[in-house]
């Protein structure tokens, strides 16, 4: 009897997780496992790329979790430097190209994992794909960033975008030393944030000494006699002069292989594909930055970028692959990061999501401190909570502060991820020492003022029901 052929395009996150699940579920002699990757790095953590690059990180093999020889011994056939450049799945074969030799060939699957991430979202428009503008997904694409800026050819560097990654490059490059200068056409940063929020992070990344030219996007990318890049023109016709033009703007879905095939996409533009992470179209699956994902409060159908659901997306596929049963279940939109030396993380739906979403809700916000007031290293902290109306279930929640903010996120994001109430939120049994939280933590504050306002809410509308 033949061993059936699994074909994994991308080694990373989503790819390899699938593979390891599916090799640790059936033997070698049962499964045959070939993977395509065309970097020269597999299983990485992209999301550390600005903290190599600003030093923090000292070298690209601390953002690697397991080499290419180490997946090789555990029995996968990983083909490195090696671009997938067509899949026909009426015959279950891919098309590689070896991009050391340029040989290309054909290899036969019995069942596919596309798993090929994300892409630098690029302008269209004159000059962004000019030499010296760089957009930053890969670790190849850190290497060369890395090379650029130890060139001592780069003083000024604009970057166009301010959302987490476009803020965390700016932060690199300033580390260094750098002029950098931030474009973004949204008023605040973190547009997916709260424009409350979004200003407490304005004032930090200004305070860093990194300029900030909001609500006036780039436009052009000015190019010298060399074709190089030597300024960002914006859509108000402001000129700022750049060595070097860093793209910020997010990323979108690397599908253009999956829509040649013919493997249908969604309307968020990521693959469609089922809770078991199933394509449309039989024996392909897929996971990872490339699919779109249901959100569990909304009911929207979108894309999240993020290592930590290309890992369970992965895990989900090589499980079922691998004879067992498993599911994704769904995101709500939790997010953390670190700009200068403030903490920003959000959960669940913004205020503007929530409305676009049909929901009523009330606000509340508290300002309080990490740790006991009186206790050394004490740092401001801000909680802000979304709350249905009448029913109290706590629809979202940002944090924004010092040393010790952020990972209270976690707490309202298993809240929402189990439909709680701020009711319920308040009378949650969290831990209390002065070293770590005041007696009553900034999320059970926030909390009894977001069920205050339930409460309040209420009575008016019974006052006003009575005339």
């Amino acid at each position: 009897m033949s061993r059936e052929r699994l074909v994994v395009i991308g080694g990373d996150a989503a790819g390899m997780s699938a593979a390891s699940q599916a090799r640790k579920r059936r033997g070698v002699d049962d499964l045959e496992i070939v993977a395509f990757e065309r970097g020269r790095a597999t299983s990485y953590s992209a999301c550390g790329i600005p903290y190599w690059i600003s030093g923090a990180v000292d070298s690209e093999q601390d953002l690697i979790a397991r080499t290419p020889e180490q997946h090789r011994a555990n029995g996968i056939d990983l083909r490195m430097r090696t671009e997938v450049v067509g899949i026909d799945t009426a015959t279950r074969r891919v098309s590689a190209r070896d991009l050391e030799t340029g040989r290309e060939y054909d290899e036969a699957y019995d069942q596919l994992v596309y798993a090929t991430g994300s892409v630098p979202m690029r302008p269209r428009a004159e000059g962004f794909d000019a030499p010296g503008v760089y957009g930053v997904q890969v670790l190849d694409d850190g290497v060369q960033l890395i090379a650029e800026l130890d060139s001592g050819r780069v003083e000024r560097v604009v970057v166009v975008g301010g959302g987490y990654i476009g803020l965390e490059l700016a932060e690199a490059c300033q580390v260094r030393g750098l002029d950098v200068t931030v474009v973004d056409r949204s008023a605040p940063p973190l547009g997916t944030f709260d424009p409350d929020i979004g200003a407490f992070v304005a004032d930090a990344v200004t305070d860093m000494g990194i300029a900030l030219v909001l609500g006036d996007g780039a436009a052009k990318v000015e190019t010298g006699p060399d074709g190089r890049a030597v300024a960002v023109h914006t859509q108000s016709g402001r000129r700022l002069p750049a060595d070097l033009v860093v793209l910020g703007l997010g990323v979108r879905p690397n599908v253009a292989l999956a829509e040649a095939a013919g493997i249908p996409l969604g309307a968020s533009g990521g693959i469609t594909v089922d809770n078991r992470m199933r394509t449309l179209v039989d024996g392909v699956w897929a996971a990872g930055d490339c699919v779109e994902s249901w959100h569990r409060l909304s009911g929207q159908r979108m894309v999240v970028a993020l290592g930590t659901h290309a890992n369970k997306q992965g895990r989900v596929v090589g499980i079922n692959l691998g004879g067992g049963y498993a599911t994704f279940p769904g995101v709500i939109g939790t997010a953390v990061t670190k700009v200068c030396d403030l903490e920003v993380a959000r959960t669940g739906l913004s205020e503007a999501e929530a409305e676009a979403a049909g929901y009523c809700f009330v606000t509340a916000h508290v300002d309080s401190t990490t740790r006991a007031g009186y206790f050394p290293g004490a740092k401001p902290i801000r909680v802000k909570l979304l709350a249905e109306k009448r029913s109290g279930t706590l629809l979202g929640a940002q944090i924004v502060g010092r040393d010790g903010a952020a990972k209270r996120i976690d707490v309202l994001a298993t809240a929402i991820w189990n439909e709680m109430s701020v009711d319920e939120v308040l009378s949650l049994d969290l831990s209390y020492a002065p070293p770590f939280a005041p007696v009553w933590d900034p999320v059970l504050i926030a909390a009894r003022k977001a069920f205050e306002a339930v409460e309040a809410d209420v009575r008016r509308d019974l006052r006003s029901a009575r005339g």
